[in-house]
């Protein structure tokens, strides 16, 4: 099945379709409408700031939508042929409707889209319940594809699977669930880890496999299958590389936290320190290359199902579509990459207390396919005790960043060294099982997040540290002997337990005490299917299960520990073991 598929990728701000005359031939609702011919510009709040579009229309048709300002994620709101702004403007006008699909995995700026041209018909006197009404659908129809090698999910260890096997000669389809490929990696900060890079030369910094290692392994500790940790790190250097010549652009190097010595997060242009929404300068190349390859995808596909033959070998895979139409695709080989589970609350049950209070910006269809699927068929998982936790305030942005003052549980608790890798205080906080967490600071904090934080008027503030714990429900005792305690510890220049250095030792003193509070946050877990170093999912006995291969998140075990140790880790170790999976399908080895 080699369907060579165009991909339009608009980076310009003006994206636009235009109707050929009144109606178009395809569309399947009647046009009774009357509209004042001529063009409205609306603009209506976007997901990163506004976004304006201009309808066009004649005397009784749209005959034309043109996003002409817009601010969505790259990747997500736009820049492929499946995104909001480069197909709801063509199904509007082709079908005369406003009654037209969401962008599944970019609901919100598919929302914002149809709203603007909502008010803009409006304005035009049109009716818009009417082009709201339900328009009739093509029947749904089952279907069965035969390929060489299919592979589940569209994120980045999907994207890296099913470009190598197709380089080495398979036919390759590819089944994502959402409208668009990137999963997790398009929302994320667009990081990769690695050593030895030209950027990190240029900068002047020392690296190698060694000191890669010996990092990651010290994070980790005895849950990291050295074998398997050794063959990522050893090959960073080869998979940033892979990359970079597939056009994802590198603008500079930085710290995981700038308390650790080396220089390897490496990140995209547009990117730099916590933000996200950058993953898509990673995503888009790589579904170039994949398009380059005559690769093909079938969106908004759920698969659900393992096929095994007589000989316990698996041989392909069964779905669901949106529109309820079933799909069978017999391969010769599978791969998984379905990405995590953060957007199943059942399966992040173990975790902690705060199951049903954490956020996480992980695609809604996160929810673990891949290891249930893999289960059923008898392959061997691991249950890691933690996930990827950040405790962050959603008002200023305290806690992702590297403000070091004083962070206490929901009882009132230090529990680590405020001046580390933001993981490490979110992973300690989560092991007390803290709903919520508070950042205690006074006027001298000098941090400008936390400045700002305090300036708010949603920031809870007292006179006493005992008001204020009972203003946020914390036992009053424990939080004035904590508060206490820490500025016994600041006046001594010395942090006897938890060791941070002295001068991020700012005692919380003045007339006034903030409490900024600080809600968990979820991006990565780290259980599930356990894979060797060539991808081979594992059964109970630690033996390949034939021609099923896993990789990215869905197959973390061995690759991390119960604390998250870099930002970039988990695209570039997904990339390098989703090489590996899409070479050993392709070869059936």
């Amino acid at each position: 099945m080699k369907k060579a598929l165009a991909l339009l990728l608009c980076c310009a701000m003006a994206v636009s379709i235009t109707a050929c005359g009144n109606t178009d031939s395809s569309s399947n609702v009647e046009t009774t409408m009357s509209y004042t011919p001529g063009t409205y510009t609306v603009t209506v709040p976007g997901m990163k700031g506004d976004m304006t579009v201009d309808v066009t229309f004649s005397e009784n048709a749209i005959t034309e939508v043109k996003v002409v300002d817009q601010h969505e994620t790259y990747g997500i709101g736009y820049g492929m042929e499946t995104t909001p702004i480069e197909v709801i403007p063509t199904q509007i006008v082709e079908n005369q409707s406003l009654d037209v699909d969401m962008v599944t995995g970019a609901t919100l700026s598919s929302t914002f889209l149809k709203n603007a041209v909502s008010q803009a018909v409006e304005q035009a006197g049109g009716n818009v319940e009417a082009l709201k009404a339900e328009r009739a659908r093509p029947e749904a129809k089952d279907e069965t594809y035969d390929v060489d090698v299919v592979v589940v999910g569209g994120g980045v260890a999907g994207l890296s699977s099913a470009i190598e096997a197709a380089e080495n000669g398979a036919d390759v389809l590819i089944l994502e669930k959402q409208g668009i490929v990137g999963g997790a990696t398009t929302r994320s900060g667009g990081k990769l880890m690695a050593n030895g890079t030209d950027v990190q030369k240029a900068a002047g910094i020392e690296d190698s496999n060694e000191l890669m290692f010996d990092y990651l392994k010290g994070i980790g500790g005895d849950m990291i299958d050295d074998t398997k940790l050794h063959k990522f790190v050893d090959h960073s250097l080869e998979t940033y590389n892979w990359m970079v010549d597939m056009g994802v652009k590198v603008q500079d190097v930085e710290p995981i936290h700038s308390s650790l010595p080396i220089w390897r997060v490496h990140n995209v242009e547009g990117g730099g320190g916590m933000t996200d929404g950058h993953g898509g300068k990673i995503v888009i190349p790589m579904l170039d290359k994949y398009k380059a390859v005559d690769g093909d995808i079938l969106y908004n596909v759920t698969a659900n199902e393992l096929i095994v033959n007589d000989n316990k070998e698996i041989v392909g895979v069964k779905g669901v579509k949106a529109d309820g139409s079933k799909i069978t695709v017999n391969a010769k080989s599978v791969i998984l990459a379905t990405g995590g589970y953060a957007s199943n609350r059942e399966m992040m049950a173990p975790y902690a207390d705060f199951t049903d209070k954490y956020n996480t910006n992980v695609p809604a269809g996160n929810v673990g396919d891949g290891i249930v699927m893999g289960e059923a068929v008898g392959a061997q998982t691991f249950q890691n005790p933690s996930v990827q936790t950040v405790y962050v305030s959603y008002t200023c942005g305290v806690g992702i960043n590297e403000e070091s003052g004083l962070i206490v549980s929901e009882d009132g608790k230090r529990v680590a060294n405020e001046y580390s890798y933001q993981f490490h205080v979110g992973n300690e906080l989560a092991k007390e099982k803290s709903n919520v967490a508070y950042y205690i600071a006074t006027a001298n904090d000098p941090y400008p997040t936390v400045q700002y934080g305090m300036s708010l008027d949603s920031t809870v503030s007292a006179d006493s540290i005992e008001e204020l714990a009972e203003k946020i429900g914390v036992d009053a005792a424990a939080l004035k002997a904590t508060v206490d305690r820490y500025n016994e510890l600041c006046a001594k220049g010395n942090d006897e337990d938890f060791g941070k250095p002295a001068d991020k030792m700012v005692p919380v003193e003045g007339d006034k005490y903030f409490a900024l509070k600080l809600n968990p946050a979820v991006t990565v877990t780290y259980s599930g299917l356990v894979t060797d170093v060539e991808s081979h999912v594992l059964d109970a006995e630690n033996a390949p299960i034939k021609g099923l291969y896993a990789a990215g998140e869905t197959a973390f075990p061995g690759l991390f520990g119960t604390e998250y140790p870099g930002c970039g880790m988990a695209i570039s170790s997904s990339a390098y073991y989703g090489r590996i999976a899409g070479t050993n399908a392709a070869k059936g080895l």
